[in-house]
């Protein structure tokens, strides 16, 4: 399916048999210094990150999560260096991916409903200033 990469979306998809997507999604996102997290969506570029010395998200094990802060992304995403496209690319398709073969095992388990509605459930219930999957993103300054 292409064109299909919010998280929301492929639970959908793949309950109508779809198994193969393609979509810049994820990595349009990122050049905007939009992040996915199991929680939403954060905007790293708002002020209240220039000093959060957290990694996007605690229990990722992405390379951008592993080695940076989100002050540093912030920082990087303010001064409009490069690095910061390639770290939130890396992470957001991360999150993707880790998704999907969430997805696929809870197939082989019989929980896809579950897996799916404590997904949505925790984007609806999001934290830290995150921004559920549905909500429009706003460039703060």
């Amino acid at each position: 399916m292409l064109g299909i990469g919010e998280p929301d979306d492929l639970f959908t998809c793949v309950k109508r048999g779809i198994d193969t997507f393609d979509c810049v999604a994820p990595t349009r996102h990122a050049r905007h210094g939009v992040l996915y997290t199991a929680t939403g969506r954060l905007n790293i570029v708002s002020a209240k990150f220039r000093d959060d010395d957290r990694p996007v998200e605690s229990s990722c094990e992405c390379y951008c999560c592993r080695e940076f802060s989100r002050a540093y992304l912030c920082h990087l995403f303010r001064a409009k260096e490069l690095l910061a496209y390639t770290l939130a690319s890396i992470h957001n398709l991360h999150t993707i991916l880790g998704l999907m073969q969430r997805i696929r095992a809870a197939i082989v388990r019989g929980e896809l409903a579950e897996l799916e509605n404590t997904t949505i459930d925790a984007y609806r219930n999001h934290t830290e200033g995150a921004l559920p999957w549905g909500a429009a993103m706003v460039q703060e300054g």
